[in-house]
């Protein structure tokens, strides 16, 4: 298996994995309320978990796995449960994306973070205890994602299988959103409503 994470092929994530082995973490802490005065999404990795990252007087805390984070290598974030809990905000993926993260795997995941990441582009790999536990154990390890097949291949332990309707499988395998998807439709849209719409006389 690959360990560089720069596959392009459409639907697949080849990466190396960075651990945050802690559970229950927020969207108050991927990504503080002090920053959500921005609509723009480009730029807010350097906002996401900054209290973690950065002292009160803006000094980096040197020792926080997130600060060895390889954006090229390590496209994959592992998780305690019950990630993205907390308020709803679309920033909080948003964040996580900008800072270079394609998938984030967890045992569980909060509804609503779950939802608006699969509608921005993040992948929410759901995994059994077993795959946490080792994935948590073996830091900066190679996964292989095959989004449209809903399969996870950890090296070493095997592949297995992660909940993904077809409609989000497709559109975050393709890197759309659901208005991309609408988009695409638009010549059959208006070849339907042209046939559909009554002939004047």
């Amino acid at each position: 298996m690959s360990t560089t994470g720069d596959t392009k092929a459409a639907g697949i994530i080849q990466s190396r994995t960075l651990n945050l082995p802690f559970d229950n973490i927020d969207t108050d802490q991927i990504i503080p309320a002090q920053f959500l005065t921005t609509t723009e999404r480009e730029g807010l990795g350097r906002f996401c978990f900054f209290h973690w990252r950065f002292n009160p007087d803006g000094s980096s805390k040197a020792e926080h796995p997130l600060m060895h984070h390889v954006p090229a290598e390590q496209q994959v974030l592992v998780a305690g449960p019950n990630f993205g809990c907390g308020s709803s905000r679309e920033h909080a993926p948003w964040a996580l994306m900008d800072l270079g993260f394609r998938a984030v795997i967890s045992s569980r995941f909060a509804d609503i973070f779950r939802n608006n990441s699969i509608k921005n582009g993040l992948l929410p790999v759901v995994m059994e205890q077993t795959v946490m536990e080792f994935l948590l154990a073996h830091p900066n390890h190679p996964v292989r994602i095959d989004i449209a097949a809903g399969k996870l291949e950890v090296s070493g332990l095997g592949t297995f299988s992660f909940p993904l309707d077809p409609f989000a499988a497709y559109c975050l395998a393709q890197g759309i959103d659901q208005l991309d998807f609408l988009l695409r439709q638009e010549t059959d849209i208006a070849r339907y409503e042209n046939a559909s719409s009554p002939q004047s006389p």
